[in-house]
Formats: structure tokens, sequence, C-alpha cells
């Protein structure tokens, strides 16, 4: 934790949802932040958070993760990678068939990331205007928080209490399925593998204590932005907005807000999607 006195400077703060192999999306987004249009280097106000699922379904992963690697290579405090559900198929066992290998010098930079922990489970912001956010690539259930972690009660706590378990003896406590994998939902799913619709937003509607912290994820969404059909319970349709131009759905639990960024990309890149952008805003 930060005290006033040391806390880091403020300036933007860039979420990517999934970008799933679409390295040239990730590439016109970032200069459209303002990045280096050929070195890519960052402007000094501005950190990018990816939320993992980096690689995989696009045409070129390799491509992905060198931009990652050398944006972090360059300017280590200005990127901060998440692993997702895709890079934990090169982690543990896998947990689903996906027919796309990567390249072994691609395989062993994402494993080189989580062996050094340069990639991690979950980042904590902190805002001018006083949020407190919590990013994870599926999102933190109620019932993780509550059963796996002892209820932290801040981003930052929580925060560290995952990354803590990267190497360790729970380790496999990060790789903890829901409804994906087993095919029954699971309220306390772990963070890289919650479904926003079926467990993420329900767990936290069922809790008997209030969300203690806002919260960014990607992984899925509640809603198929091609079709515009929502998923999920009847009574999440009330507590959610809609960005369909950036594709960002955030929910609104007892006051706190859980935003989902996965923009859907699949073979092809989205038609229209933007990162989330937080001003004012440091990596606690």
């Amino acid at each position: 934790m930060f005290s006033p006195d040391d806390r880091p400077a403020s300036g933007r703060i860039a979420l990517f949802g999934d970008v799933g192999g679409h390295a040239a999306e990730l590439r016109k987004a970032l200069v459209r932040l303002g990045a280096d249009s050929e070195t890519l280097a960052l402007p000094d106000d501005l950190t990018v958070v990816q939320v993992g699922d980096l690689i995989h379904r696009g045409p070129d992963s390799p491509g992905a993760v060198d931009i990652a690697r050398t944006v972090m290579g360059a300017q280590p405090k200005q990127w901060f990678q998440l692993v997702g559900n895709h890079e934990a198929q090169y982690l543990a066992p896998p947990r689903f068939h996906w027919p796309e290998r990567l390249p072994p010098e691609v395989i062993e930079t994402v494993f080189e990331w989580w062996r050094t922990r340069r990639m991690r489970l979950a980042v904590a912001i902190g805002t001018d205007d006083g949020h407190d956010f919590l990013v994870t690539h599926a999102g933190l259930t109620e019932g993780y928080w509550r059963h796996f972690m002892g209820m932290p009660a801040t981003a930052a706590l929580a925060a560290r209490s995952l990354n803590s378990m990267i190497g360790r003896l729970h380790e496999s406590w990060l790789f903890r399925g829901g409804v994906m994998v087993t095919g029954e939902v699971d309220l306390s799913a772990g963070p890289m593998w919650a479904s926003a619709p079926d467990e993420l937003l329900p767990s936290w509607l069922a809790s008997t204590a209030p969300a203690p912290f806002d919260q960014v994820h990607g992984h899925s969404s509640t809603v198929d932005w091609v079709t515009r059909r929502e998923y999920g319970r009847p009574e999440l349709a009330g507590l959610i907005t809609e960005d369909p131009v950036r594709r960002h759905a955030t929910a609104v639990v007892e006051g706190r807000r859980i935003i989902g960024i996965d923009p859907g990309h699949g073979r092809r890149p989205a038609k229209t999607w933007a990162p989330l952008v937080l001003t004012g805003a440091h990596v606690r």
C-alpha cells in the first residue's frame, strides 16, 4: 500500500480487453493513445494494463506477444500484463481443447513472464475521484473472495493476495474453473474462468456482504455485441449499461461498478472497440 506521500503520480491508464492474437489492432489502439508509431514507446502519462488472452483466435499471436514484450522491456513500469485462461493453457494442464498451438519461443516467453511474475493475476488501480478498482482477467467472484482469499477489504489487498499465490503452494487455486470448464455454475469460480453473466455478477448479487471495491475484467460479456443478445438472469438487465461502440458493459451492484471490456474479437477483429481509459488514475 502506498502512503499519500509516495503514491505514484496519476495519469491515464488504458485497460485492454482480450486482444486474442490481433496484433495489428493492438498496435493501432496504442498509437491512437499516443504511442510512437515506429517504436511503440508510450507517452510518460500513459500506463497500459492488458487483462490477459493476449493470444489465440486472431492471425498474429506472436506479434501480440512481441508488442507486449517490447514495451515491457523498454518501459516496465508502464505495461502490466495479466494472465488469461488462454495463457493458462501453457502454464498448467490444459482445461479445454484449443486447436492453435503457439511457436515454442512464444510459449517460452509466456512461461518466463509467469515464472518471473512479470505476468500477474491482478492489478489494483486507484483514481483521484476515489474509485478503487481490482483488475483481473475474468473478475473476482464473491465466493472466491470469501472462501479462498479471506475477504480482503481493498483492491490492493486483493491483488496482493492473488499475485502472492504464483509459484506457491496454492497456485493451483488460481486455475479453478467454473461453468465454462465443468458445465456447472460455480459462484466461487476463479479469476481466470468466471463467467460474467453466470457467475461473477450473480455471486455479488447473492452476497450478504457489500462488494468492497470496483472491478474491471475481460474474458466474457453479458451481451453478444454482434446480435445485441443479452446473457444471464433477467434481473441483470436493469443493472447493466452497454456501450456498443467501445464494447464495454458496466454493471452496478450495491453501488460498485463491475466493468466488462472483452471486445469479443474472433478470427476477425471487432468492427468497433476501444480500451477503457481511466484518467487521474494510478496503479496501487
